[in-house]
């Protein structure tokens, strides 16, 4: 294999990037091209104002077999690489490398970066799901290249997997839950043109209602410090990002004309991937969190969506609806 570090965003590689990723250990939304060059941009708006680009790339017979999206930072007082995407905005990361090619991947990697020129003390690689074929790989491939390794359980990340129809899917939840959100879809059934919920499918729109969106995520005081002038910069490119990838689903539930909650999620392959949220508490009479999300996963199993996932995070209504529990890692790997 030759590996190659790339110091700036490799844009010929766009197309080749993605076709790995289809056939890649994780397909996550996380790990497209452009959605890790938007993320680039604002530096995870703006969580990592100091850092520098360090993609490295794997090719065998000119054909692109690996990418370790990694960036070279400062934190904790040691200089380490991390997976573009890291930590907080992107739920799931990896590497980008088939099942097939990976220990071979992982075992050129480890003998390329101590001579790379880049200054890293440690990998430290956030968010990996801990099914990921990556955690073992990485554990044999860094004791076979003298460095010490330590994997560590970071956050829970629920997943509800879909059963073919609505009905199925409500038998397989606890009887009161499921009582619950049958008395409050039926409430907002009954309000009539009072309540509806739709998801924005008009570009010309999409300004405007990603603004709504935010609006309504400041409702709640820790999103509201969150949205610094740099994320919400951040959270615009990425809805134009997966509008244009064909791959956004931003929805809202409005009551008499107003927007009460909103989700904002990404539709990627057979997947619904559950990103952000926001309420508007004064319409908390007609449940519109619930409503909303219990409409939205109804939709999912109507066109045929296999998984409807929470990604990280233990909030209880998660487990309410039904979620069954995952957790993604950290790798962090040190040089002898």
């Amino acid at each position: 294999m030759k590996f190659t570090l790339h110091r700036e965003f490799p844009d010929l590689l766009q197309d080749e990037w993605n076709e790995l990723l289809d056939q890649s250990i994780s397909h996550v939304p996380f790990l497209r091209f452009e959605y890790l060059q938007t993320w680039w941009q604002t530096r995870g708006g703006g969580e990592w104002p100091q850092a520098e680009l360090a993609i490295i790339t794997a090719e065998n017979e000119n054909r692109l077999v690996g990418i370790a999206p990694f960036f070279l930072t400062e934190r904790e007082g040691k200089r380490s690489l991390f997976f573009l995407g890291s930590i907080e905005i992107s739920d799931y990361l990896d590497l980008i490398v088939r099942e097939q090619d990976l220990q071979l991947f992982l075992k050129g990697l480890m003998e390329f970066l101590p001579d790379s020129g880049l200054d890293w003390v440690s990998v430290d690689l956030y968010n990996i799901l801990e099914n990921s074929p990556s955690l073992p790989a990485l554990a044999v491939a860094a004791s076979e290249a003298g460095m010490s390794q330590e994997t560590t359980r970071l956050q829970h990340s629920p997943y509800i997997p879909l059963p073919g129809d609505w009905d199925a899917y409500l038998a397989g939840i606890d009887k009161k839950q499921r009582h619950e959100i049958r008395r409050k879809m039926r409430r907002a059934e009954e309000a009539g043109g009072e309540v509806r919920w739709y998801i924005v499918e008009d570009g010309s729109t999409l300004e405007a209602e990603t603004e709504g969106f935010l609006r309504l995520m400041t409702n709640d005081e820790d999103k509201a410090k969150f949205l610094t002038p740099a994320m919400r910069a951040h959270m615009h490119l990425a809805t134009h990002c997966a509008f244009e990838a064909g791959c956004l689903q931003l929805a809202f539930l409005e009551v008499k004309g107003e927007k009460a909650a909103g989700y904002l999620n990404f539709d990627y392959l057979d997947k619904m991937w559950i990103y952000n949220s926001g309420l508007d508490f004064k319409f908390s009479e007609y449940s519109p969190g619930w409503v909303l999300l219990a409409n939205l996963i109804r939709y999912a199993i109507e066109t045929r969506h296999s998984e409807f996932d929470f990604m990280r995070g233990n909030e209880i209504y998660k487990y309410r609806f039904g979620a069954v529990d995952r957790s993604v890692m950290r790798v962090t790997i040190s040089r002898g």
